[in-house]
């Protein structure tokens, strides 16, 4: 009776076995899974470096700006502009329909931050605008 019998110890080994087997399946699962998180991470990381090289840039943004609103079709239309710490506002009581598709063009094909714009139709040839971009 002292003697422990084998069936029982092969039993437990083989249950061991399974049970080591079980947990080792199920950790691959989760390394795949994080292995797959850390790829959409990377991912994002990138498309968001990517966007503050585009907009961080304060300088670059305030010169392309300015170097837009010293066209010569937008000197003779009677542009307002206030550059402050952390924005431009543009405004104008009345521009050109062409003067403003040539600036609205112009801003909305750039990577700028426009926070608010106003369009207010005065005439058949004549609108009034107020805009605030932000870096």
């Amino acid at each position: 009776m002292n003697r422990i019998n084998p069936i029982y110890v092969l039993i437990l080994l083989v249950m061991i076995l399974v049970l080591t087997t079980f947990k080792l399946n199920s950790g691959k699962i989760e390394l795949k899974e994080a292995q797959e998180i850390y790829k959409t991470t990377e991912k994002i990381a990138t498309e968001l470096g990517g966007l503050k090289e585009v907009y961080g840039d304060k300088a670059k943004v305030k010169k392309s700006l300015k170097s837009i609103l010293k066209q010569p079709a937008l000197k003779s239309a009677s542009i307002s502009e206030k550059f402050k710490a952390s924005s431009l506002s543009i405004s104008s009581e009345a521009i050109e329909i062409n003067s403003l598709n040539l600036l609205m063009s112009k801003l909305l094909n750039g990577a700028y931050d426009i926070h608010s714009m106003q369009i207010k139709k005065l005439s058949d040839d004549k609108v009034s605008f107020k805009m605030e971009i932000r870096w």
